[in-house]
């Protein structure tokens, strides 16, 4: 029966990476915007294949929603103390502004949605398994409960993505809750197979190693506002070829830091096999920062081509996964949870 727990987390583990890769794909094809409401697209469950399906003044009909939705959203933030964003908001007039239909981008964005439906309910049942066969065990029934709010919370966020145009701290903001639900859940699997390892290694070890973890966060957090500046480049149609030039100071910093990056990890990977640490995931984590070198040069000489887009996510959310599951070699206390 644990075999088939594990094996159904990491199951779930890989739904929750598909709702990252086909977020970038929506991005990477500017689809944000392909279905104006929320959970229902264009107020259907199937989505519509052809405009002929859809009202006259389609548009009427869901600016008039997301304007609801915004000043319900600008309350909350106002009542929180976040008076200043509330009212760009409110008065924030590109939000009224609804796109054409385009049945590719709406049926893109629709894929996206069924793919997290499906991470939700897979997230859902792992919290019921726990409850009924592992109860007893504390962590497990916090974390599971943590992360089937998380995805809930996700889920209302991706409301409030369309609802504000993909507003762009917001759009970090859902970034940033995905990571979370990522770690959890590769903290579910750890407990859940009992893993633990009897390395003793030095304290400044340690803290490197927990420092590339946030410079991983930071990076991918960049590359969502590098992302957001593309979306922007987009809208106003310019050219892919000219992307490049339009930079802001985000990209260049995000590009320059993978260098400190590359820096640290190979520290890290040199101090484990000085020391016989053992920790054989050290290759695979260089291994994935170089594909991200690789793809982060093509963007640059390339033209910014959309196929990497998505890869160039994906193999940073990899890596910050594969660090997140190495930190199960810091722990001493051999414990197994479930049997």
């Amino acid at each position: 029966m644990s075999k088939s727990f594990i094996k159904f987390s990491w199951l779930t583990l890989v739904f929750i990476f598909l709702v990252v890769v086909a977020g970038s794909v929506v991005r990477s094809t500017g689809s944000g915007m392909g279905c104006p409401d929320w959970p229902k697209c264009f107020d259907q469950v199937i989505p519509p294949t052809d405009i002929s399906e859809l009202p006259v003044n389609y548009k009427d009909i869901y600016v008039f929603k997301r304007k609801t939705k915004v000043d319900k959203f600008a309350n909350l933030l106002t009542n929180i103390g976040m008076t200043t964003i509330a009212e760009e908001l409110k008065n924030d007039k590109s939000l009224l502004i609804e796109q054409d239909f385009n049945w590719k981008r709406t049926w893109t964005e629709y894929g996206n949605r069924l793919t997290g439906f499906i991470a939700g309910n897979l997230v859902f049942i792992t919290l019921l398994w726990i409850l009924l066969k592992y109860r007893r065990h504390r962590a497990l029934v916090l974390l599971s409960f943590l992360n089937l709010i998380l995805m809930g919370f996700e889920g209302w966020m991706g409301s409030i993505v369309v609802a504000t145009n993909l507003v762009p701290w917001i759009l970090t903001l859902h970034m940033l809750f995905a990571l979370i639900i990522i770690w959890i859940q590769i903290k579910i699997i750890q407990i859940a197979k009992g893993q633990s390892f009897s390395i003793k290694m030095t304290k400044s070890f340690k803290y490197l190693f927990y420092i590339s973890i946030v410079l991983t966060v930071i990076q991918i957090l960049l590359g969502t506002q590098v992302r957001q500046t593309i979306d922007f480049m987009v809208a106003d149609n310019v050219d892919r070829g000219a992307w490049l030039s339009n930079m802001t100071i985000d990209f260049y910093f995000h590009r320059s830091l993978i260098w400190l990056v590359i820096g640290i990890n190979s520290i890290l990977y040199w101090l484990n096999r000085k020391n016989n640490y053992g920790i054989t995931l050290f290759t695979l984590i260089l291994g994935l920062i170089g594909l991200e070198l690789i793809s982060g040069i093509l963007f640059s000489y390339a033209g910014m081509p959309a196929l990497l887009q998505p890869v160039h996510l994906v193999v940073a959310t990899l890596l910050l996964a594969v660090q997140l599951y190495a930190l199960v070699y810091f722990k001493y206390k051999r414990e197994s949870l479930i049997r």
